[in-house]
C-alpha cells in the first residue's frame, strides 16, 4: 500500500466561499479607496469599482467553469495544461504559471503585510519605517505557523476570520448609511463624466486598484482537491464571492464619501480609520484600526493557503521543481511550498505598498489571466465533448468582456511602464528556463511524444472526510 500522505476534501460550500471573501477583502479596499478616489478625481471614483466587477464577474464565470472541468488542486496550472494539450503547448503555459505564481503570490501576499503595518500606525503613532517593515515581516511569520497544520482545523479558522471581515464592512455601511449626505456621496465635479483622454487615464489606474480588490473570488480552484462536491460548490463559491464583495465596495465608498468629503479621503491612509473616528471619536477609531488589521491578517492566511497548494500541485506530476511535491509527514500539507512562498512575501514586504500592487496587477494579466481566457474560449473548440457541470451564460460574451478589460488595464496607462517591462522580462526569463529543463528532460519541444487528453484526476490522491 502506499503510505505517502493525501490532501483532505474536508472543505464545503461555506468555509469555501469563506476563504475567497477574506482574501478578496483584506487590506485591499482601505488602502485603495483613496487612490481611487484620487484617480478619479471625485465621487465618479464609483465607475472604476463597477468596471472593475463587471471585469471580475466576467473573469470569475471563466475560473467556474474551468473549475468545474478540471476540480483538482493547483487552479491556472491545472487549467492551461489542458487547454494547450499536456503534452504540447500546454506544459510550456502550466510552467510559466508556476514561474510566475513563484513571484506573483509572494507579491499579493506581502501587499496584505504592508497595508497591515500602514495601518498599525494609527494604533502606533511613533512607528518609525523600519519598525513597520518589522511589524510586516512579523505578521506574515505568524501566519506561516498558523498554516504549519492539517486542512480541516484550517477551515475552521477561516470560517472564524471571515465573520471578522464582515462585520468591519457591515460597521462602515450601517454607520454610514445611519449618516448619509447626498450631497456629498454624489457630489460631482461639473466634467465629472466627459470623455476626455484624462477621464480614460484616470479610470485604468482606477481599474487597477478595484480588480486588485477583488481577485481572489478564485482562490477556491487552488485548492480544488480539498474541497467536497467540487463541481458544484466551486462555481458557486466563485459567484457569491464576486457578487457579495461588489455590493460591500460600492456601499463602502457611499458610505465613507457621505460623511467625509472627496477631496480628504483621496489623502487620507486610513480612510475607514479616520471615518469611524469622525463619527464616533478616536476611541471606536482605535477599535475600527484592530478590526481592519483582523482583515487584513485573514488575507494574508487565505493567499498563503491557497497558493501554497499551487506548486505542489505541478511538482506532484513532475512539472515543476521536485521539491515542492513534499507533503508534510504528519499534517498532509506541502510545507515546502508554504515556506518558500512565505519567506519570499518577506523579501516583497520591504517595498512600496504601490510598487507591490502595480507589479502584482500587470504581471498576473500578463503571464496568466490573459492566456486563460483566451484558453476557455480555445477549450470550446477544441474539447467540445469535455464535461462541463457548470457553464458561463451568454457564452462567450463575458470572456470577450474579461479579455478586453484587461488588455485595458495594461496598455491604457502611463504609469508603471519600467514595472511592465519586469514583467515581460520574468516571462522571457521563464520561458528560457522551461526550455533548458525541457531539452535535458527530452519534452514538449524537444520530443514528438504526445498523450491523449483525459478528465482529470488528482495525482496525489485526495480522500474524502467529513464535517
Amino acid at each position: 500500500m502506499n503510505s505517502r500522505p493525501k490532501l483532505i476534501r474536508a472543505l464545503g460550500l461555506g468555509q469555501a466561499t469563506a476563504i475567497n471573501m477574506i482574501d478578496m477583502v483584506g487590506i485591499g479596499p482601505f488602502i485603495t479607496l483613496p487612490l481611487i478616489i484620487a484617480a478619479m478625481g471625485g465621487p465618479q471614483a464609483l465607475v472604476g469599482w463597477i468596471l472593475g466587477a463587471l471585469i471580475s464577474v466576467c473573469d470569475g464565470l471563466v475560473w467556474a467553469e474551468l473549475g468545474a472541468a478540471f476540480p483538482g488542486s493547483g487552479g491556472s496550472y491545472l487549467f492551461l495544461r489542458e487547454i494547450y494539450g499536456r503534452e504540447k503547448l500546454g506544459r510550456l503555459m502550466s510552467f510559466l504559471f508556476i514561474w510566475m505564481v513563484m513571484f506573483s503570490a509572494p507579491l499579493s501576499i506581502a501587499s496584505g503585510a504592508i497595508g497591515f503595518s500602514q495601518y498599525m500606525g494609527y494604533l502606533w503613532r511613533s512607528m518609525s519605517p523600519l519598525e513597520a517593515k518589522a511589524i510586516a515581516l512579523g505578521m506574515i511569520a505568524l501566519v506561516l505557523v498558523l498554516l504549519y497544520r492539517r486542512i480541516t482545523t484550517v477551515g475552521k479558522i477561516s470560517v472564524l476570520l471571515w465573520l471578522g471581515v464582515i462585520g468591519t464592512c457591515l460597521w462602515i455601511i450601517v454607520s454610514g448609511m445611519v449618516h448619509f449626505d447626498a450631497s456629498r456621496a454624489f457630489g460631482f465635479t461639473p466634467k465629472a463624466f466627459s470623455l476626455t483622454p484624462a477621464f480614460f487615464l484616470g479610470l485604468s489606474s482606477a481599474s487597477l486598484y478595484a480588480v486588485y480588490d477583488y481577485w481572489g473570488y478564485y482562490n477556491v480552484c487552488f485548492i480544488g482537491d480539498e474541497i467536497k462536491d467540487p463541481a458544484r460548490n466551486i462555481p458557486r463559491a466563485i459567484i457569491l464571492s464576486v457578487l457579495g464583495i461588489a455590493a460591500i465596495y460600492l456601499c463602502m465608498q457611499v458610505s465613507i464619501i457621505s460623511v467625509i468629503p472627496w477631496q480628504e479621503a483621496a489623502r487620507s491612509t486610513t480612510i475607514a480609520s479616520d471615518f469611524i473616528e469622525r463619527l464616533y471619536g478616536h476611541t471606536a477609531a482605535r477599535f475600527m484600526t484592530v478590526l481592519i488589521l483582523w482583515t487584513a491578517f485573514a488575507s494574508v492566511f487565505s493567499l498563503l493557503l491557497g497558493y501554497s497548494r499551487v506548486p505542489y500541485a505541478a511538482a506532484s506530476k513532475g512539472e515543476f521543481f521536485s521539491i515542492f511535491s513534499r507533503l508534510h509527514p504528519k499534517g498532509a500539507f506541502p510545507h515546502v511550498a508554504l515556506l518558500t512562498l512565505g519567506m519570499t512575501a518577506m523579501i516583497f514586504s520591504l517595498r512600496r505598498l504601490q510598487e507591490v500592487i502595480t507589479a502584482l496587477v500587470l504581471v498576473r494579466i500578463l503571464l496568466q489571466f490573459l492566456s486563460q481566457t483566451v484558453g476557455v474560449m480555445v477549450l470550446r473548440k477544441t474539447r467540445p465533448e469535455l464535461p462541463r457541470p457548470f457553464k458561463m451564460a451568454l457564452y462567450p460574451a463575458p470572456a470577450l468582456v474579461s479579455l478586453a478589460g484587461f488588455i485595458y488595464i495594461l496598455v491604457a496607462r502611463t504609469s508603471g511602464l519600467d514595472i511592465l517591462v519586469y514583467a515581460v522580462g520574468l516571462l522571457v526569463f521563464g520561458v528560457a528556463i522551461y526550455m533548458i529543463r525541457a531539452f535535458r528532460k527530452r519534452e514538449w519541444p524537444f520530443s514528438t511524444v504526445s498523450s491523449p487528453a483525459a478528465p482529470i484526476a488528482a495525482d496525489h490522491g485526495p480522500v474524502e472526510h467529513g464535517d
